[in-house]
């Protein structure tokens, strides 16, 4: 097999799960993600989560993109911060009636996000949107927040496209962003840089990043 054929089945095979695998992954997954992860926020999400609530006083609402089992947003809840929960997968909406909390079904991509919001946020879940759709998914989170809102933002740190298999054989696709590439789309967007970590994680290296949309005083 030729060098070019193989860079062509890598990209389609990107193409591939990102259609339809990734989403299809984590509906036959819900159950065994929540029981892997905590029920609170991980060790590296709580410095961002922090940042977070120094900028959005109690009472304030957000929008959680990819809420998943849901235990960031009951972190943020028993801060007094209300917030909006949604997946765009059923089983992590049905997960989420069974604790007795309620979440929306969200496509991202293509579902009004509503709004406008004190804040949008969307941890380990950007990454799975296709490289071109990002900036337009980015434009539409922009135009959901209010003057003077937040956004915060987990991604994946890196060069390129690929394709992970998850262990009962789904594919997911993973976008990577250079972190200068994530800051100029957003600062474009009318949303500047306020806070951001970096750090090595089970599945690479993330950036977390929290965005001001205005002038911060």
């Amino acid at each position: 097999m030729s060098a070019p054929e193989t860079v062509k089945e890598a990209v389609q095979a990107s193409r591939t799960a990102s259609n339809s695998s990734t989403l299809a992954g984590y509906e036959g997954c819900a159950d065994d993600y929540a029981a892997t992860t905590a029920p609170k926020p991980r060790a590296d999400d709580q410095p961002a989560l922090v940042e977070l609530l120094k900028l959005v006083p109690p009472g304030s609402h957000l929008l959680e993109i990819g809420s998943g089992p849901g235990w960031d947003a009951d972190w943020l809840e028993e801060r007094e911060l209300a917030v909006r929960r949604t997946d765009g997968a059923q089983s992590f909406v049905q997960l989420q009636a069974g604790r007795g909390r309620r979440a929306d079904l969200l496509d991202v991509i293509r579902d009004p996000l509503g709004g406008p919001y004190d804040g949008v946020v969307a941890l380990y879940v950007l990454q799975h949107v296709e490289r071109e759709i990002l900036p337009s998914v980015l434009a539409r989170i922009a135009e959901a927040i209010r003057e003077g809102g937040v956004f915060l933002l987990a991604l994946r740190e890196g060069q390129g496209e690929s394709v992970e298999i998850g262990t009962k054989g789904n594919a997911y696709y993973v976008a990577l962003w250079p972190r200068s590439e994530i800051i100029a789309i957003l600062a474009a967007l009318g949303l500047g840089l306020h806070w951001s970590h970096s750090f090595e994680g089970r599945d690479g290296r993330w950036l977390t990043a929290l965005f001001w949309k205005g002038t911060l005083a």
